[in-house]
């Protein structure tokens, strides 16, 4: 169910079996409406039904032959509208759910659906978290979010905390920035739960190694230009082996929380054979109002970095596909014809 008139104020009639009719109960709550619960059919009475302006049945009962048939009957007479809402299914299960880079018009319907029944979402700093309390009304949110350097909740308890709430018999939706199994931990925390035993699925989300490219107008492949891509994970630094691997496969190469690392890849992509020249843009906080892009190259993409004061979030695109950045040639041009200028100005484009 997803609430989409104002119903602050409507007096509900909830019936069903409470284990079943929670989440039903819990949303209506946080929509703001005056909420009344029944458990027996045998509750039933003219006095009940005063002031009703829509009774939800939690169940498949609400026929002529279901148990709740009084209550439909009642409500005919009084003019009083009936709903019937399946209950979800019953014992605690995870959702991990990929909230996309970060902001709430690229998350998914299975992923809308999939908050609107959360009783408790885990989340993160990257996904889309401004808005959750409409996102999934009436769930415990539970910040678990992490910055370089700074894990408040560990991964370990992030597992933990996961299985212990599904164990309470809820609902739980780890809501993860990008997609849980891009460099997101998902693999693990599906193991965690599978080991003890609690229902796990995934919905997959729009990985921020596509889209904070595209938000900047660079794809990250074309035609004629670059036929493949790499992501890499920027947050420890690749062996001479993986470096030598990068520079030899061509097409464009992606890097994921890759500014603290810049200069051991730069480097090492140019000792293994990758030119100078090739242009890079590091892209910051896509999809935000702060998304900025900055042009260099490969040989000057650390100075620009410096001077620009990126920070992360942000991806990193080494290829030729960075030329279709708007502005992109003339910053590449100042770059190879007066070095020491374009590294005193880096291209900084909105």
């Amino acid at each position: 169910m997803q609430m989409s008139l104002d119903v602050t104020g409507l007096h509900v009639l909830i019936a069903g079996v409470p284990v079943e009719s929670r989440r039903v109960i819990r949303r209506w709550n946080a929509a703001g409406a005056v909420v009344r619960c029944i458990e027996s059919p045998d509750a039933v009475t003219p006095r009940l039904l005063r002031g009703v302006s829509l009774a939800v049945i939690v169940g498949n009962q609400a026929n002529d032959d279901g148990a709740w048939a009084p209550l439909t009957a009642s409500c005919r007479d009084l003019g009083i509208p009936v709903s019937v809402e399946e209950p979800a299914a019953p014992g605690g299960r995870v959702t991990l759910v990929g909230g996309g880079p970060g902001v709430e018009d690229l998350l998914t319907v299975r992923a809308l659906d999939a908050l609107r029944e959360a009783d408790v979402v885990l989340f993160d700093r990257l996904a889309p978290y401004r808005n959750l309390a409409a996102l999934a009304p009436g769930a415990e949110l539970i910040d678990v979010g992490k910055t370089p350097g700074n894990h408040p909740v560990s991964q370990a308890n992030i597992e933990k905390l996961l299985v212990s709430k599904a164990q309470q018999g809820l609902t739980v939706v780890r809501l993860k920035g990008g997609d849980p199994f891009v460099f997101g931990r998902g693999g693990e925390e599906v193991a965690s739960c599978r080991a003890a035993d609690i229902p796990v699925s995934t919905v997959p989300g729009i990985s921020s190694s596509i889209a904070v490219p595209a938000a900047a107008g660079i794809p990250v492949t074309q035609r004629g230009v670059a036929h493949a891509f790499t992501v890499v994970s920027g947050h420890a630094p690749l062996t001479e082996r993986e470096l030598e691997s990068l520079a030899g496969l061509g097409g464009t190469i992606v890097v994921l929380m890759g500014v603290g690392t810049l200069p051991h890849l730069t480097s090492g992509l140019r000792r293994a054979g990758m030119a100078s020249i090739v242009p890079v843009a590091i892209v910051e906080k896509g999809y935000s109002p702060e998304q900025r892009t900055t042009i260099s190259t490969l040989g000057g993409a650390v100075t620009a970095a410096g001077l620009a004061r990126c920070t992360s979030p942000a991806v990193v695109v080494i290829g030729d596909v960075v030329r279709q950045h708007q502005g992109c040639d003339e910053a590449l041009e100042q770059a190879l014809t007066h070095p020491m200028v374009a590294s005193s100005h880096p291209l900084v484009a909105s």
